[in-house]
């Protein structure tokens, strides 16, 4: 097997909803990640921070109504706490796992900032949905104070905010770096921390990223191969859950851009994903994407399962 330059974009079926169900999933996580780097496989990981950005963000709002002195804590703050704690448990994750297969290899996470167009038009339109799912009830009183709020891929309702594109990771030169000292490296957590440049001055933007486009970006920039999106599925499909549905193995661009015009993907689901798999994709030659499950990453390497985007 040829060894590849991969970026892996971890769900958050990788990652649990809260901090007990996070350090169980990594311990899972850490295998199928591992089992890539076994074979030879150069790996950077990016994943996702929906649950735990609102959950921290959450957890901030309350602690400044009871000790205002604090002041309002920023999302792009809460970005970088999650970074840090999510790091901090993949990394040790994959550092057990690692040595378990005898293999000596350090990780490290990378506290990762995004920069992102402060004329870009997603700060007028928010679409990306943060935090956990809420009943309708539930929803309804924060709508009642003005927080946007949307219901969720017929999963239920969630705070909804500004989700603008990717232009450039500042942290890049580091992360190629360790990559190219033979480390594994976790960057770009939760689409990475948005920041608007102001001369010399990055400054943190009331967003989110998309993990996914971020990831694209990420690779990119590290003249990737591969770029792995981990999601809740083997395999994309058209007609999804209705009369028709049909798996896909192999996607071309041009098909891809067809279905995605035609609608088959849900937005702030499956479209994201194929989006991002395209960019890459066509971004240079013989570079392609995989959408597939977390525990099939290697066989979808190996061309047996998963879609193929190229």
């Amino acid at each position: 097997m040829v060894k590849k330059r991969i970026v892996i974009a971890l769900g958050g079926n990788a990652l649990g909803k809260n901090l007990h169900e996070q350090m169980l999933a990594v311990r899972e996580t850490a295998k199928a990640i591992v089992d890539l780097v076994e074979e030879g496989h150069e790996v950077v990981i990016s994943h996702g921070n929906g649950p735990q950005v609102g959950m921290i963000q959450k957890a901030m709002d309350s602690l400044i109504k009871n000790e205002p002195q604090y002041g309002k804590v920023p999302l792009s703050v809460c970005v970088a706490m999650s970074q840090g704690y999510i790091g901090y448990d993949l990394q040790n994750a994959l550092r057990e796992t690692l040595l378990e297969r005898s293999i000596v290899k350090p990780v490290s996470t990378v506290i990762t900032q995004v920069i992102v167009d402060e004329k870009d038009k997603a700060f007028e339109n928010p679409t990306k949905p943060i935090g956990s799912f809420m009943t309708k009830e539930e929803a309804q009183v924060l709508m009642d104070k003005g927080v946007k709020v949307i219901e969720d891929a017929g999963r239920g309702y969630r705070r909804i905010v500004a989700s603008p594109k990717p232009v450039d990771i500042v942290e890049i030169d580091t992360i190629r770096t360790l990559l190219d000292a033979g480390q594994i490296v976790i960057a770009g957590g939760g689409g990475g921390i948005p920041v608007m440049v102001r001369g010399n001055r990055l400054k943190g933007a009331k967003a989110v990223i998309d993990k996914d486009f971020a990831s694209s970006t990420l690779a990119q920039l590290i003249d990737a191969d591969c770029l792995i999106i981990l999601t809740a599925v083997e395999k994309v499909a058209i007609h999804f859950r209705k009369p028709g549905e049909r798996w896909l193995s192999d996607l071309s661009i041009n098909d891809a851009k067809a279905y995605m015009k035609e609608g088959h993907f849900a937005p702030g689901s499956m479209l994201p994903k194929i989006e991002a798999a395209v960019e890459f994709a066509e971004s240079a030659k013989d570079r392609f994407a995989l959408i597939t499950l977390l525990e099939k990453a290697k066989e979808g390497i190996a061309g047996k399962t998963g879609t193929v985007i190229k």
